[in-house]
């Protein structure tokens, strides 16, 4: 059990292009929006769509990969842990975000 302690596996649509960023010694971080989506039929038999946009981050390898190959509106599945973390903005005030580090990437389609 110790391996579903801290796991999210997402298939969603990239909802940007990929911000890449290349530190010192080559190491990369690629950060994108995914956005993922649910249907269900509500009350008077309306069909609903409800999207929920996640922020994703990927480092080394698998950014390289995302960086290549993911553009907007790209189909993929990633599989990683949710973080959390904060920062104070330039007004100094406290910030606080969740997102989901990639440990694994799968591209669909062409």
């Amino acid at each position: 059990m110790n391996a579903l302690k801290n796991k999210v596996q997402l298939i969603g649509n990239a909802g940007s292009d990929p911000e890449i960023k290349t530190f010192e010694g080559g190491k990369k971080l690629a950060r994108l929006t995914l956005a993922t989506n649910e249907s269900y039929t509500n009350d008077k038999g309306e069909k609903i769509t409800d999207t929920q946009w996640h922020t994703v981050t990927a480092w080394g390898k698998t950014a390289a990969i995302i960086e290549k190959f993911v553009t907007k509106g790209k189909e993929l599945a990633i599989e990683g842990k949710l973080t959390h973390r904060s920062y104070n903005d330039t007004n100094g005030e406290k910030r606080y975000i969740t997102e989901v580090v990639v440990s694994d990437v799968l591209l669909f389609g062409k």
